[in-house]
């Protein structure tokens, strides 16, 4: 699947009235959103939290997750974000892709609406 990244707007949830535009990489491959520790810094998130998360390589990782608004495609969801290090790019991961219910098209290099299931 080829790359691309989409434009989003970021906020801290206490400050909503703040937000950040930022270029996401898409990356089904990630499971949470991914941003750079600069970024988290700016929005002034907060990281109560850790998230074990396997690398590429096979080694587990501890990073610090928190809560971010993210606006979307004309739509805003508060999702769990993971702080990268210093320089790392900035991924949307597939659970927030999921809370938007938007695949990625990688011919069209785009996100499309897809449906859920209840079974």
């Amino acid at each position: 699947m080829g790359t691309f990244s989409v434009s989003a707007s970021l906020a801290n949830p206490q400050r909503p009235e703040e937000p950040l535009t930022l270029d996401l990489l898409v990356d089904t491959g990630a499971t949470w959103t991914l941003l750079p520790a600069d970024v988290v810094s700016q929005l002034g998130l907060t990281t109560p939290r850790q998230r074990m998360v396997t690398m590429a390589n096979g080694a587990r990782v501890s990073y610090p997750a928190g809560q971010v608004v993210i606006r979307l495609n004309g739509e805003e969801v508060i999702t769990v974000f993971l702080t990268g290090p210093p320089g790392s790019l900035a991924l949307l991961g597939a659970v927030t892709l999921e809370e938007f219910g938007l695949a990625p098209d990688p011919v069209r290099k785009t996100l499309v609406p897809v449906g859920g299931l209840l079974a």
